[in-house]
């Protein structure tokens, strides 16, 4: 494994790692505005969700690497601490991506990027109408990290009004994350964008308490067939089957198959229990993938 001691890097090489390693990243298209009324709107891929009570985002208009100049936005911030985060989808991000342009502070980038102000009703900034979330936030503090070039300035920001586009909700009026399209900053000029076909679902272990996968026996534990992954959610069950339930799942034909053709051999019968407890994880079916390990 290469390592990297930070001080022996560059301010450019030391971005570069960063960006790439620490993704995907959340975009924060922020409006905001200045004392005379300029209107500024630019993305930033330092952000997230710090709080929920109160409800609390945070993100961070770096001094530029090149010469440690600082942008507009902050400078608005500092002048009218109000901003509206517009969420990022995919139908924008092109138009997000020009609105990054460093354009003159006297410029308008809702109108150099083809989007469209909405008026807020809480704050000065104005919304872009094309997103499909829109928070209405003061600011709280503004945190300087540094003054060299790519320090960053954590601007905490408390949401006080959102806007929900209805056509990302779903019948229960939540937000739906198949509808949403949501898009993410990677390194350099990559993003990459959550699909239907490329979500998932991992199971919470919230409201029961996993046995581990220090409990799992040791001929499972250290499969050469099941991954990282496959202990994961092996371990996150709270008990094991009953005896009855293994011994009924063993009548069940294509497992009766399974153990008939390999009699005798334990090496053949392990390797083919796992291989099929593996597509029964891999396929969500956890409680299955176990009664057939512990034949």
């Amino acid at each position: 494994m290469l390592s990297l001691k930070v001080s022996d890097l560059s301010i450019p090489e030391l971005h570069n790692y960063l960006q790439y390693a620490i993704a995907p990243r959340p975009i924060c298209f922020a409006s905001t505005i200045d004392k005379a009324g300029n209107i500024n709107l630019s993305p930033f891929s330092f952000f997230n969700l710090f709080s929920t009570n109160p409800p609390v985002c945070v993100f961070s208009p770096s001094r530029r690497v090149r010469d440690n100049t600082t942008k507009h936005s902050l400078e608005n911030l500092h002048e009218v601490p109000e901003c509206v985060i517009n969420i990022v989808n995919y139908a924008m991000v092109q138009q997000v991506s020009l609105a990054s342009v460093e354009y003159p502070k006297s410029i308008n980038e809702f109108i150099k990027s083809g989007f469209t102000m909405l008026p807020s009703e809480l704050v000065k900034p104005p919304r872009v109408a094309e997103s499909p979330v829109q928070f209405e936030c003061v600011v709280n503090e503004i945190k300087s990290l540094g003054n060299t070039p790519g320090a960053g300035n954590l601007v905490i920001a408390e949401i006080k009004l959102m806007h929900i586009n209805e056509a990302i909700l779903d019948a229960d009026g939540k937000i739906d994350q198949e509808k949403i399209d949501h898009v993410a900053r990677l390194g350099g000029d990559w993003y990459c964008r959550v699909t239907p076909d490329n979500l998932f679902k991992v199971a919470k272990p919230v409201k029961t308490v996993g046995i581990g996968v220090d409990a799992i026996p040791f001929a499972i534990r250290n499969s050469k067939i099941l991954t990282g992954n496959n202990l994961g959610q092996l371990g996150n069950v709270e008990t094991l089957p009953a005896d009855v339930e293994i011994e009924a799942y063993a009548q069940l034909p294509e497992i009766k198959d399974v153990l008939d053709a390999t009699f005798g051999d334990a090496s053949t019968r392990e390797t083919q229990l796992h291989l099929k407890a593996k597509q029964l994880l891999d396929a969500g079916k956890v409680a299955e993938a176990w009664k057939l390990l512990l034949l």
